[in-house]
């Protein structure tokens, strides 16, 4: 890592959203060896969506830079701003989109407010802060003040609006903020890492962390500790998983149990997790088999889905066939892969009709799924599609949570059970590194903007597919190992 320049630092807007998801983030976007940073897609995505709530917000394209605000423009974009903040640090901030209103300003009988564009259902500290501070340089710029700003939203039902007040307390917190982000970034050493662990799988530097974390023996590592139970255990003087794993369940069970019935009966499953990863070794909780369905099967199906949660979309439903050979053993090299693909939410009939002629093709096989989704998302599905409950049950009958499985029926050395994590610990590995579901959905929304623009990128779709695909054997690994675990049973 770089040595920290305790001198003045510039504060942007990015840096203080940066600061608010995690302290430690920030430090590293100014000090972090850029090598050891990743890419990430969520960030793209996240311009996607801001690109498309604007356009649902203005009638017409914005205006760019301080010149379009002598104008009068109604939107404008590329405004540079900047000014002075506390312990002498500079201020700069980019506004997304600033937006007229009327009132009175040095450019005329009108000013401007910020607008922001947000993903999620929720509005966020960080949204808030962000808008302050931009009202904040924009007040000395446009010599107005800035009441009010803006947080935009595009959803499946249309665009959401909100308006925030940038009233006095906000201004306070700010700049209360602002100081602790300057005293945080002059700092020699990064601030500890975070209590939840969760923020670091949106981040670019969520590999050099959780190799810190792996280090340290930090709590978070062991799955069902997070921030408040983290906490907990720090005030019963268990710092590390290391502490945990020696630790007696009895005793800590009931140390635990002043701290409420939810967190006395989890002590004997979280030591032993902590154990299990120290170790390296996995532990089987149950002697029956995990998946007693796939003894006499003569095939399965493996289904898995890919999302677009801020359209409300499914739009690709992907199935692997793989058949079971006379020797009984599994054709994986004769698996097929179909995806079926859900373009408009108009063709939702056309889709299930695909999907039912797959199922009732294989209609004695196991439909087989990593998670709770493939379920809740077919059983929908066939309702609005006017399935009869008999249809539907028989059809829920058929499909195995092989995540419900593995956590029912073992301890793995991991922290993490969903699919990735467990998939890359039995030795699959994925066709393309590093892509995951917020890739995948990039290349969707990509896929459509050419297919809306007459020019269709084939390739984004095969990426697509490939990464469906994997998903799928990526399911198969996690059954095929404990499947492998009834043969060495002892």
């Amino acid at each position: 890592m770089r040595e920290p320049n305790r001198k003045t630092k510039v504060l942007t807007a990015r840096l203080l959203r940066s600061w608010v998801r995690c302290r430690r983030k920030a430090w590293l976007d100014l000090h972090g060896d850029e090598t050891e940073r990743v890419w990430i897609a969520h960030r793209t995505l996240q311009l996607d969506h801001q690109q498309r709530s604007f356009m649902a917000l203005l009638s017409t394209s914005p205006g760019r830079g301080v010149e379009a605000c002598k104008k009068g423009e109604y939107g404008v974009v590329g405004l540079r701003l900047k000014g002075q903040g506390p312990k002498n640090n500079l201020l700069e901030v980019h506004p997304p989109l600033l937006q007229r209103v009327d009132g009175s300003s040095i450019w005329g009988n009108f000013a401007y407010k910020p607008v922001l564009a947000r993903q999620g259902k929720k509005l966020t500290r960080e949204h808030r802060l962000a808008l302050a501070m931009t009202g904040l340089l924009l007040t000395k710029e446009q010599q107005a003040p800035v009441k009010e700003g803006l947080v935009v939203y595009e959803s499946f039902s249309g665009l959401e609006v909100q308006q925030i007040s940038l009233n006095e307390k906000l201004k306070k917190e700010l700049l209360i903020s602002l100081e602790k982000l300057s005293n945080d970034i002059r700092a020699a050493d990064p601030p500890p890492l975070t209590s939840d662990r969760r923020k670091c799988l949106l981040c670019s530097w969520k590999s050099l962390c959780n190799a810190e974390a792996k280090r340290e023996g930090h709590l978070s590592e062991v799955l069902g500790i997070g921030t408040a139970r983290r906490k907990i255990f720090q005030e019963l003087g268990i710092q590390t998983i290391h502490d945990l794993a020696k630790s007696n369940s009895s005793n800590l069970g009931k140390r635990l149990e002043t701290f409420g019935e939810q967190h006395s009966g989890i002590a004997e499953q979280l030591i032993a997790q902590a154990k299990s990863q120290i170790t390296g070794i996995e532990k089987r909780l149950q002697a029956s088999e995990a998946i007693p369905e796939l003894d006499s099967a003569k095939g399965v199906l493996i289904y898995d889905i890919e999302s677009d949660t801020d359209a409300r979309k499914d739009f690709l439903h992907g199935f692997v066939r793989i058949n079971r050979k006379v020797n009984n053993q599994w054709d994986l090299k004769g698996a097929k892969y179909q995806p079926i693909l859900s373009i408009n939410h108009d063709k939702k009939s056309l889709c299930w009709k695909q999907i039912k002629r797959k199922l009732e093709f294989h209609s004695d096989w196991p439909i087989l799924h990593y998670g709770e989704t493939e379920r809740l998302t077919l059983s929908k599905l066939a309702k609005q599609e006017g399935a009869l409950e008999k249809e539907i049950n028989l059809l829920l009958n058929r499909m195995i949570d092989v995540h419900s499985r593995i956590r029912s029926h073992w301890l793995l050395p991991i922290n993490s059970y969903g699919l990735k994590a467990v998939a890359l610990w039995t030795g699959f590995n994925w066709s393309h590194k590093g892509s995951d579901g917020s890739k995948a959905l990039l290349w969707w929304r990509q896929w459509e903007l050419g297919m809306k623009n007459n020019k269709p990128n084939k390739n984004k779709l095969k990426l697509i597919f490939q990464y469906n695909k994997d998903d799928c054997m990526a399911t198969w690994a996690a059954t095929k190992w404990l499947l492998d675990q009834e043969k060495i049973k002892p």
